[in-house]
């Protein structure tokens, strides 16, 4: 394996994967209105996905190869927050 010259640092590919998955985790968050979840949890979902970035961006020196665990961290919680408001307290799609 070719080695890096010296005084050059490697440049871990994690925290970009990471931030990756938040894009996606977006996504999924910003459609939660439309899919069901009531005006209010939307807007906490979408706080809670703000929180998360931030948690993902000051990792992304300190710990990049954490940075993928929170994407997938918050669409973990996306998805059981959603099934837990459907069953729990019944959202449903809202027909046009």
């Amino acid at each position: 394996m070719a080695r890096r010259p010296p005084g050059r640092n490697a440049t871990s590919p994690w925290p970009f994967v990471g931030m990756a998955g938040m894009a996606c985790a977006f996504f999924l968050y910003a459609v939660s209105g439309p899919a069901g979840a009531p005006w209010w949890a939307a807007v906490l979902l979408m706080l809670l996905w703000a929180a998360l970035l931030f948690v993902a961006t000051a990792w992304w020196t300190l710990h990049p190869t954490w940075v993928p665990a929170v994407a997938a961290a918050a669409m973990v919680v996306w998805v059981l927050v959603m099934v837990a408001g459907g069953q729990l307290l019944g959202w449903q799609l809202q027909s046009p």
